[in-house]
């Protein structure tokens, strides 16, 4: 499994970014795929998920970006996007797109619950 994140840079406060991850070598549109992300110092921390078609493509987001940023996912592209909107200087961190299968409900915030990750790919916010 490879997974291609790219679209981070740097944004004045309350710009916006659009990340994308490609996936490679799985059945895409089975999995769960997530955003998480990592600034220095801090563990890495759930950001969004969209779960798998079959399980209704439903997405979650942690609260501090809710009304903010927006998942969706191209089964057809096998790539997920993050739109981030309204951007602050504490969402400055790298950017994680992850990938993984069967992860129930309750593990979708769980960086552990994801088998595979992608590089990252860093967004920082100026204020």
């Amino acid at each position: 499994v490879q997974l291609q994140a790219c679209g981070g840079g740097l944004v004045q406060a309350g710009g916006s970014l659009g990340l994308s991850c490609a996936a490679s070598g799985l059945t895409f549109g089975s999995y769960t795929m997530g955003w998480f992300r990592q600034a220095p110092g801090k563990e890495r921390e759930f950001v969004a998920a969209i779960r798998s078609r079959s399980s209704g493509g439903r997405t979650y987001y942690t609260d501090s970006v809710k009304g903010r940023f927006t998942m969706s996912r191209d089964n057809a592209k096998n790539t997920v996007y993050l739109q981030m909107n309204s951007l602050k200087p504490e969402d400055t961190a790298a950017y994680y797109c992850a990938a993984g299968a069967g992860i129930i409900l309750s593990q979708m915030r769980v960086p552990n619950a994801y088998g595979s990750w992608g590089q990252g790919t860093q967004v920082t916010v100026s204020s």
